[in-house]
């Protein structure tokens, strides 16, 4: 079964660093694009930031632009969400998203989540 495993969460002080690991198994890793999701209570899941299928570019949501990083290893199966000065407005369950559009059809995965609080 395809299975998308998260890690890395925890709680973190503003100005602080985190990163978030997104480890895959059962797909052709290096054919699908990755992203990062977030949500925060009462809010909407919002895309944080992708990564092309063979990590030739990257896109961010403004609110993170300058702050976050995404990068992948497709040999280890695994995408990364860097994180820097980090802001209390950035606590929220981040959520791992593989995604895949062939000419016949569409294939998303996603991840369980994992929680991360910024605090003083």
């Amino acid at each position: 079964q395809v299975q998308l495993v998260e890690s890395g969460g925890g709680l973190v002080q503003p100005g602080g660093s985190l990163r978030l690991s997104c480890a895959a198994s059962e797909i052709t890793f290096s054919f699908y694009a990755m992203s990062w999701y977030r949500q925060a209570p009462g809010k909407e899941r919002e895309l944080v930031a992708s990564i092309t299928s063979n990590g030739g570019s990257t896109n961010y949501a403004d609110s993170v632009k300058g702050r976050f990083t995404i990068s992948r290893e497709n040999a280890k199966n695994t995408v990364y969400l860097q994180m820097n000065n980090l802001k209390p407005e950035d606590t929220a369950v981040y959520y791992c998203k593989a995604a895949r559009t062939t000419w016949a059809r569409r294939y998303d995965y996603w991840g369980q989540g994992t929680q991360v609080t910024v605090s003083s």
